[in-house]
């Protein structure tokens, strides 16, 4: 949360196409705060994305591109994270995905589990928590900005439903 993730997404982006090469953009069809098929940054820069669901086929779907880029990657599928995994591999296409490693509960999200497991190289965006420690967390809070601690996995929200924290005060609150 608040890390830069679509703002990262959205400057690889330009930068491939600044280059002259065809870079494809997916978001998950599930978040839709900013409107269906958009990559928003909370600075303001907005792009269109193709959207995935729990049914997108990445390998039947994704035409030849010079990169592939998965923004909200925690819901991917293990099934899609595979084939992001073989296009990568197999077809040589550079496939970067952002997206949160753990829910308000500190579980993993599935996509994310998968991601771990298979990605060649892994980058971490980094975030302050109010404490001043490097944020690794995210917990859930109410109307009232209570935690949360019990509720489905996935509500999609942002700052108003999310706060990034360190472990400590993730486990202090």
């Amino acid at each position: 949360m608040n890390a830069g993730k679509s703002t990262a997404l959205l400057q690889v982006a330009h930068n491939y196409e600044e280059q002259g090469q065809k870079v494809l953009l997916y978001t998950a069809a599930i978040d839709n705060r900013y409107g269906a098929g958009k990559v928003t940054s909370r600075l303001g820069p907005q792009r269109q994305a193709e959207v995935f669901d729990s049914h997108f086929d990445f390998l039947a779907e994704t035409p030849k591109v010079s990169c592939v880029l998965v923004d909200e990657a925690q819901f991917l599928s293990a099934d899609q994270v595979r084939q992001l995994h073989q296009l990568a591999q197999v077809r040589g296409v550079p496939v970067i995905c952002y997206g949160l490693r753990s829910d308000f509960l500190g579980e993993p999200f599935t996509g994310s589990a998968y991601l771990l497991a298979l990605a060649d190289d892994i980058e971490e965006l980094k975030n302050i928590c109010t404490c001043g420690k490097k944020a690794t967390m995210n917990i859930r809070v109410d109307e009232n900005g209570r935690r949360m601690k019990s509720g489905e996995q996935i509500d999609i929200g942002g700052n108003e439903r999310y706060q990034h924290v360190c472990g400590r005060c993730f486990y202090s609150n």
